[in-house]
């Protein structure tokens, strides 16, 4: 009996870490500009979908990316997330990106600033970054 319990016990324990872990999951999908007053000159709303993309000019107005589930978009590049860590208020992507001359692996290190609002770091350049603000869509 006092094996079962521990079995029990156990299991409850990995079941609500795995819900614990899904819950706790930097939620980075949306829309994302470096002016948070220029969403609706950078992105748009297309086909019956309703998908949202990138306007004609959005690169004049600071641009932007489009985060996914698995993916990343910007204006030149689409990105397959190949991994993704998080520590903390920081999340590392690896993503495999695709130009229309070129394919290459990179890396994406986010800091999470508030639940809108994030940060690219570049490591190993000392205070650069480039702050993303979600946009309403």
């Amino acid at each position: 009996m006092d094996r079962l319990f521990k079995c029990t016990a156990a299991a409850m324990v990995m079941t609500g870490s795995i819900f614990l872990k899904q819950a706790c999951a930097a939620d980075l999908a949306g829309a994302w500009v470096t002016n948070a007053d220029a969403c609706q000159r950078v992105f748009t709303r297309k086909g019956r979908a309703n998908q949202v993309g990138f306007t004609e000019f959005s690169d004049q107005y600071g641009g932007g990316v489009i985060i996914e589930a698995d993916r990343l978009k910007g204006k030149f590049a689409n990105c397959k997330i190949k991994s993704r860590k998080e520590d903390g208020m920081n999340v590392n992507i690896v993503a495999a990106c695709a130009t229309d001359i070129m394919l290459s692996n990179v890396q994406f290190s986010l800091k999470l600033l508030e639940p809108n609002k994030i940060a690219r770091v570049f490591p190993g350049a000392m205070d650069m970054e480039i702050n993303y603000y979600r946009c309403p869509m």
